[in-house]
């Protein structure tokens, strides 16, 4: 790995943002000399595959902060790149130990997927008590910042639409790995140069067979799901009610329960089953998916294989006609079994265990 030299350092796209000042090369490199080696790959026991060519990685500027780890910018084998690094407190043993599993899981994900709309794994370290995960860079930044820069209900309902998907996609691809997100919200959604959307940050996802118990567990209460902020067992329909939050951020483009701590929140949602309220102005083609997505029975929520056939279906038929939105209807009984057959057996399901 270079050792951030203070030259402007070229990417594929372009230079980056600007040097760094020396206050940040200092922090930095309290970091990096964890990561720095002869030049070769730095292997351990079964990191063959993914493990990083330390010689090969260029450390830029940092763009983001988490509280157990920094985002660079930078360049690895010429590819333009996020480099997350994650520091182990060297005074808490628990929470090194729950840092360095959290590091693998999300690094053993990353690994096996590979779609349009999930943010796509280079490489790692993994060397005490620094770890680095390096990703593709997406200039766009995250949706959350794109949508915090909108005037609130100003997103036209095509782009929603064409995010919406981009989305339901990324999460129905998730979904068929057996894998659970478990923080789907805006700010772990990325936009790239494009405005295509992409499925990030599985610091705290898990493969559904391993799961486990929630208790203890951290997430954004905003967009959490109630079985989870109760603590309960939960399955994939946690990312549903995600999905369904992160849809009227789209529409609002503001912050869900904005007026509320995350703890007021939490309890707004499991004590008084509130949500978010739906503008005026949101067409009722959404805001029947919006309510379905987060019902407080998991089982009432679609499938992402539902979801993304009824927003594609959207797109279809917004394609045909411009004025879609404000003349939609809802559908019979028989026109949304076409749409959602895995979401009418689950209530009927429901009904018959109730």
């Amino acid at each position: 790995m270079k050792r951030f030299k203070w030259l402007k350092q070229i990417a594929n796209n372009g230079k980056l943002e600007r040097r760094l000042s020396l206050g940040e090369y200092r922090r930095a490199v309290s970091w990096s000399k964890y990561l720095i080696s002869s030049g070769a790959a730095i292997k351990g026991e079964a990191e063959e595959e993914w493990s990083a060519d330390m010689s090969q990685l260029f450390i830029g500027n940092k763009f983001a902060l988490g509280r157990h780890s920094r985002i660079y910018r930078g360049l690895y084998k010429q590819r333009d790149v996020a480099i997350k690094l994650i520091s182990q407190p060297e005074e808490d043993q628990d929470l090194a130990a729950f840092l360095e599993k959290q590091f693998t899981s999300e690094v053993a994900l990353l690994f096996r997927l590979h779609h349009p709309n999930i943010i796509t794994f280079f490489a790692a370290c993994k060397n005490h008590p620094v770890f680095c995960i390096i990703t593709e860079y997406l200039a766009g930044g995250s949706l959350r910042k794109y949508l915090h820069q909108q005037e609130p209900y100003s997103l036209p309902f095509n782009l929603v639409l064409k995010f919406a998907i981009d989305i339901a996609r990324g999460m129905q691809y998730l979904h068929s790995q057996g894998i659970i997100h478990r923080d789907l919200k805006s700010e772990n959604l990325l936009l790239g140069e494009d405005m295509c959307v992409k499925v990030a940050d599985f610091g705290i996802s898990c493969l559904e067979s391993q799961c486990g118990s929630p208790k203890g567990f951290t997430g954004t209460y905003r967009w959490m799901a109630p079985e989870m902020i109760r603590e309960k067992a939960h399955t994939k329909k946690v990312d549903v009610y995600s999905f369904g939050i992160v849809l009227w951020e789209l529409l609002t483009a503001l912050t869900p329960f904005d007026n509320m701590t995350p703890e007021q929140a939490a309890f707004a949602v499991c004590q008084k089953n509130a949500r978010p309220p739906l503008p005026s102005t949101c067409p009722l083609a959404f805001r029947r998916l919006i309510r379905q997505c987060w019902a407080r029975n998991p089982l009432k929520r679609p499938q992402f294989d539902d979801i993304v056939a009824i927003l594609e279906s959207y797109a279809e038929s917004l394609e045909q006609d411009p004025e879609f939105f404000s003349s939609y209807e809802v559908p019979s009984r028989h026109g949304i079994s076409r749409y959602l057959p895995n979401l009418i057996t689950s209530c009927a399901n429901a009904s018959q265990e109730a």
